[in-house]
């Protein structure tokens, strides 16, 4: 019986550890990956303007190509969309629109994650001497929720990850073509 009191406060503690170190983390978190494409900006922006190019270079579609993807009725700039399902856990389901389209400079989208809520995303191209800057962000608003919070620690890695496998999938293409 002693041991189950051990373990019932220890839990206790680490909760309620978890819960006050939940007080200090932001409740928004962005994730920002950067990379130099050697190619000029309107050779890459139709690549992510239009969302059905999307699967030419995403990283979600190489990690489940069984993914079903459902396109809205508009193919590119502000309003298009795309809808997801994966049975992948890491993929899940979810929604994406473009929100803003600046020809050669700027994409802002707003994806639905379903569950975890809207994300703020955005493709930045600046002209650099050895062609463009290409960076792709995210902003997320995790909530006053301890866990979310915890877990927003955790999306610049996860997140992250992606954000780089798709840039240098956009680089391949558009060196290649």
């Amino acid at each position: 019986m002693q041991a189950f009191f051990i373990i019932l406060g220890a839990l206790i503690v680490l909760v309620l550890g978890l819960f006050i170190f939940s007080l200090f983390l932001p409740p928004v978190v962005k994730v920002e990956r950067s990379l130099v494409i050697p190619a000029t900006a309107d050779r890459i922006f139709p690549l992510i303007n239009v969302v059905r190019n999307w699967e030419l270079w995403s990283p979600w579609k190489e990690q489940d190509p069984d993914i079903s993807i459902t396109y809205g009725e508009k193919d590119s700039g502000a309003g298009a969309s795309y809808s997801w399902k994966s049975h992948n856990r890491n993929i899940g389901t979810g929604h994406m629109t473009i929100t803003e389209s600046r020809p050669d400079q700027y994409i802002a989208t707003d994806t639905d994650f379903m569950n975890m809520g809207i994300a703020k995303g955005a493709f930045r191209l600046d002209p650099v001497g050895e062609g463009t800057l290409l960076t792709w962000s995210m902003t997320c608003n995790m909530g006053q929720h301890p866990l979310r919070k915890v877990m927003g620690l955790m999306m610049d890695k996860w997140v992250g990850n992606d954000f780089e496998k798709g840039l240098e999938g956009l680089k391949r293409l558009v060196v290649r073509n």
